[in-house]
């Protein structure tokens, strides 16, 4: 029960990762609110998972990169779980897989500012009441492509890039008020994100892996956890590659 009584918001949950730290937080005893824009129905079975496991769960939609939107998820929240006390920043921004010169800058802008906008808004909205009680926690799921980018991933890895830059300001300026600001950088994890890219690709990646695999989203969703939980207090401005050994910093 590593986050019994605690109140997390988890952006993007309804699949993948988003949906692996869900219930892996209420497995652990936290009130999870399920974020989802589209997938209704998987956010909703999602609920029923952290419910079976004795905790609180919430299903709310909202596109995280409207202001308005993220403003009334997280009065939501508030209302029927309580105040948020961990944010995990989340949720995917679309982006096309293709070399740079084949792109236009409306699709390149997309993913860029629809990254920085959607951890923008989510921080701005839950931090104050973080700030009023002196305490909280926030973990941007980044990527090691932030670090060591891919051809066809340009779009993404400079999103990225910029999402750990925000975090490290964040870790910076939101610390003074307790608040411990985190990343972690997944490896290729198998989701239906990633159900599109070729067999061979994968099976390199996990081929140059120390563990010799490629990573599920409990994977990622367990490094998550560990740098949420209490125990980790003194965690923060952190990196955190969930890679296999593949990126070591």
């Amino acid at each position: 029960m590593l986050m019994k009584d605690r109140v997390v918001l988890v952006t993007g949950a309804s699949r993948g990762i988003g949906a692996a730290t869900a219930r892996l937080m209420g497995r652990h005893g936290a009130s999870v609110a399920v974020n989802y824009l589209n997938s209704k129905d998987e956010a909703a079975l999602v609920v029923v998972d952290i419910l079976e496991s004795g905790s609180q769960g919430l299903a709310v939609r909202a596109d995280v990169r409207d202001e308005a939107q993220v403003k009334a998820m997280v009065e939501k929240v508030g209302k029927e779980l309580g105040p948020i006390d961990t944010l995990v920043v989340n949720a995917a921004i679309d982006f096309p897989m293709k070399p740079f010169m084949e792109f236009e800058w409306s699709a390149f802008e997309a993913k860029l500012v629809g990254e920085i906008k959607a951890a923008f808004l989510c921080v701005r909205a839950v931090a104050p009441s973080m700030m009023e009680r002196g305490d909280g926690c926030i973990v941007a799921v980044s990527s090691g492509l932030s670090r060591h980018p891919g051809r066809g991933f340009s779009a993404h890895s400079t999103a990225k890039s910029g999402l750990d830059a925000l975090m490290k300001s964040l870790a910076l300026e939101l610390g003074p008020s307790g608040i411990r600001v985190n990343v972690v950088a997944p490896g290729l994890t198998l989701t239906d994100a990633t159900a599109h890219l070729p067999e061979a690709a994968k099976q390199s990646s996990a081929e140059r892996t120390p563990l010799g695999r490629n990573a599920m989203a409990e994977d990622v969703a367990g490094a998550i956890l560990a740098l949420a939980m209490s125990e980790a207090r003194f965690v923060s401005g952190a990196y955190l590659p969930a890679s296999g050994g593949s990126q070591i910093v």
